[in-house]
């Protein structure tokens, strides 16, 4: 993982903004960063926005294809997580989930922290993989 935290990036303008939070103390691990595994539930919960408007019903993570750390969070951090479809399948829906970090000193200026491409698949009542209907889905980003 790179510490270079002095490159900003401007946030993305062809995905939808999802989700804004604030890591807090509790959140950290024994660096005193963010903890991992909470960005990764972040990132899980902003990543199935999208899917829910086009599964009506139950769905599920099938899949985490991809999950790049690329610089640490801290607590304060002002993160926003951008997720746009680039998938849509028989049974599942793939997006591409990517977070930006506003620091606590630098206020309005951005550093990508990660990214992550995870799948999830509709789910019947039978508990099974159903069909997500074509009329519904978007077209490819």
């Amino acid at each position: 993982m790179s510490t270079d935290s002095s490159a900003t990036v401007q946030l993305p303008t062809d995905m939808e903004l999802v989700l804004k939070v604030i890591p807090m103390p509790a959140d950290t691990n024994g660096n005193g960063d963010i903890f991992g595994g909470w960005v990764m539930a972040q990132v899980d919960l902003a990543g199935g926005v999208l899917p829910a408007r086009l599964i009506v019903g139950k769905f599920a993570t099938v899949a985490v294809n991809e999950f790049i750390f690329k610089q640490p969070v801290r607590v304060g951090d002002l993160l926003s997580f951008f997720a746009a479809i680039t998938r849509v399948g028989k049974t599942s829906v793939t997006v591409q989930v990517e977070v930006y970090a506003e620091r606590r000193h630098t206020p309005q200026r951005y550093v990508k922290v990660t990214e992550a491409r995870l799948t999830y698949v509709a789910i019947g009542d039978d508990g099974r993989p159903r069909l997500v209907q074509p009329t519904a889905a978007p077209a490819p980003t």
